[in-house]
């Protein structure tokens, strides 16, 4: 049993052998099928936000798997193919009895609070566990996009309350960006991508967007004036918005704020550390809302797995798979943005 640690920021993460742990009542052993990279993995290593655990501590909190072994009250999962929920909450506080999972004082963050996916096998509880099917199509790496990617974007779109024939707007198109385009696009919206970046427009035009922007090629108010006069050509609503800030960027943040409409709903899904610079008088002023989401509740998951199951969302064209070994490398090119897919650790 391998994982790579980050031992301090901003250094190579190591590899460190550990021997097979004892297991507590509700715990299990998953063997890694695969894990994510994502921009909050890329904090951490960077130093730019601090772990919650002490280091050393391997990170990675988007792991799908294998359950090996199981604690005396988690027997019925092994050999089950799982995915592990990036946010793990205790199901026992007085935030979990009132459906706030995602602010649960007790919540477990593989990758944070504990070790997380960039190893061959990592230990978690067993609660909110997502169980996948056999029959389902793709590989089982890939599915491990399922904990953040496609769920945090999916929980957005939840509390955006979309419905069928309103307008979804996704600033940034990248890892969250492209599966949230899909979600979106299943549950009939019209939606439109904004991204600096032409090969993930070109993607998300073949997955779900109607209209794909080029961000650097409109200055002020004339990328809203460009999304208008389409939507008013399209016969789509020009208020109540579903507007998704995606990208992680301080300058994404600040082009989604720009896009209020009368009505709007502003989901902040994206991360960054960088200050965006904004007037929140537009809030009041068009009676517009923004809210952000702290990953999704274990309980939607299967929600997640039916898309996936069903063709409506699909992860091979959107996820680039690299070895374990190469955690170092892959970093570094995420860090870079020299990888415009969400990149998928495989022990």
């Amino acid at each position: 049993m391998l994982r790579w640690e980050m031992r301090s920021p901003n250094e190579p993460l190591a590899a460190a052998a550990f021997e097979p742990p004892q297991l507590a009542g509700d715990e299990v052993l998953v063997r890694v099928a695969g894990c994510g990279i994502c921009h909050t993995d890329i904090g951490f290593w960077s130093g730019a936000v601090r772990t919650r655990s002490k280091l050393p501590l391997a990170l990675g909190h988007e792991i799908s798997g294998t359950v090996e072994a199981a604690g005396a009250a988690a027997r019925r999962w092994l050999g089950q193919a799982v995915v592990v929920p990036a946010v793990i909450p205790c199901g026992d506080c007085d935030a979990c009895r009132r459906d706030r999972t995602a602010i649960c004082p007790r919540q477990i963050f593989p990758g944070n609070d504990i070790h997380g996916g960039f190893a061959t096998h990592v230990v978690v509880p067993s609660r909110g566990l997502c169980a996948i099917p056999a029959t389902l199509h793709g590989s089982l790496a890939e599915l491990a996009v399922l904990a953040d990617a496609i769920t945090t974007p999916l929980e957005a779109v939840r509390r955006a309350g979309l419905h069928d024939g309103d307008v979804a707007i996704f600033v940034g198109a990248g890892g969250i960006g492209g599966f949230g385009v899909q979600i979106a696009r299943a549950r009939g919206a019209h939606v439109v991508a904004i991204d600096v970046d032409p090969e993930r427009l070109e993607l998300v035009a073949r997955h779900g967007a109607a209209l794909c922007l080029d961000a650097r090629r409109y200055e002020g108010a004339k990328l809203r004036d460009a999304v208008r006069d389409h939507l008013r050509a399209a016969g789509k609503p020009l208020s109540e918005w579903k507007i998704f800030e995606t990208s992680g960027t301080a300058a994404g943040q600040e082009t989604a704020f720009q896009l209020l409409v009368h009505g709007a709903h502003l989901a902040v899904v994206g991360f960054t550390m960088d200050a965006a610079t904004v007037r929140l008088s537009n809030l009041m002023a068009l009676d517009a809302r923004a809210e952000g989401n702290w990953g999704c509740p274990p309980a939607l998951y299967p929600q997640a797995v039916e898309l996936v199951e069903s063709g409506q969302v699909v992860l091979a064209p959107f996820v680039e798979p690299r070895r374990l070994q190469d955690v170092n490398a892959a970093l570094a090119d995420v860090q870079a943005h020299r990888i415009r897919r969400r990149v998928v650790l495989i022990p």
